[in-house]
């Protein structure tokens, strides 16, 4: 049965306000607001801007000034209906206070920082059952940005260096959240060069599509399988279903992998994928005539 939430998957650097410390991971591209990614959020709510938000902030390691950030942003698209969970522990995250705020919940946005906080403090809690729960059965609305979006999908990467992502056991893999399957997400894709990542990750599981997502860009997933791309900027599907030939079970640890066919795809703004039937569709906007 396909999920009736939305799921909404983000590259990171979204703009949220005027923050641009780069050090803590904050936002510094603020190109992309008032036609952007936050507004979609907003318009895909069940109730727009009366919807009920809740920012999870546990990834960060910053979480207050993320959570300032996020409400201050969002009271620029006229959204006042925002609150922050800042859940440092499992303790709170099987809370029952915790819980029922989510279970109220309209959007859930899971913030930036380290998508291995994520797994390890909500995997297999009352609040992650909530979650999986909602989004198979009620139209809402969870988004997550970076270390949000790479736990979003069942396996999730959370370690390996770019520039060393092609020797092997370099790039380690864990248990995500589970709201997508058959895919694992990369963030920060093409401003950290992550392209070796995915590709050693489609490597050592084909079937699994590789999503990397640029900053300020991202895919909008609606029934669990048309994911169509938001953002200025670009996400890089690596497809290894049609791989025919890799050494990586042959080499030793730390040696570097050969691959053979791996599919590569580029989505902008507009264009749709498909997961089911493994199909883009790109969009061609109408073509301004010089002046």
């Amino acid at each position: 049965m396909a999920p009736k939430g939305k799921l909404i998957i983000i590259g990171g650097a979204i703009n949220t306000g005027s923050f641009t410390e780069t050090e803590f991971g904050l936002p510094q591209n603020m190109n992309f607001f008032e036609r952007g990614i936050l507004k979609r959020i907003t318009t895909e709510s069940l109730k727009n801007t009366e919807s009920r938000f809740e920012i999870i902030t546990t990834a960060s390691l910053i979480p207050e000034k993320v959570g300032e950030e996020y409400i201050k942003a969002f009271v620029q698209l006229d959204v006042h209906n925002v609150g922050v969970l800042n859940i440092s522990n499992r303790e709170q995250a099987n809370d029952a206070g915790n819980c029922a705020r989510v279970k109220a919940a309209d959007v859930v946005i899971f913030t930036g920082g380290d998508q291995l906080r994520l797994s390890s403090i909500f995997g297999g809690t009352s609040f992650h059952d909530i979650l999986l729960d909602k989004y198979q059965n009620e139209a809402v609305v969870i988004a997550g940005t970076s270390a949000g979006a790479a736990a979003s999908s069942k396996n999730m990467i959370y370690q390996g260096s770019s520039k060393d992502a092609l020797l092997k056991g370099e790039v380690k893999i864990t248990g995500g959240l589970g709201f997508i399957d058959g895919v694992i997400v990369d963030t920060h894709f093409v401003q950290r060069g992550r392209i070796g990542r995915l590709l050693y990750a489609a490597a050592s599981n084909p079937g699994i599509l590789g999503i990397g997502l640029g900053e300020d860009t991202g895919l909008y997933i609606s029934e669990g399988h048309t994911m169509e791309a938001i953002g200025s900027g670009m996400v890089i599907l690596v497809d290894g279903r049609h791989m025919t030939d890799t050494n990586l079970t042959d080499v030793e640890m730390g040696q570097p992998v050969s691959i053979n066919n791996m599919v590569v795809h580029v989505m902008c703004d507009g264009d749709v994928y498909d997961l089911t039937t493994h199909s883009l569709t790109i969009h061609h906007p109408k073509t301004v005539a010089a002046q």
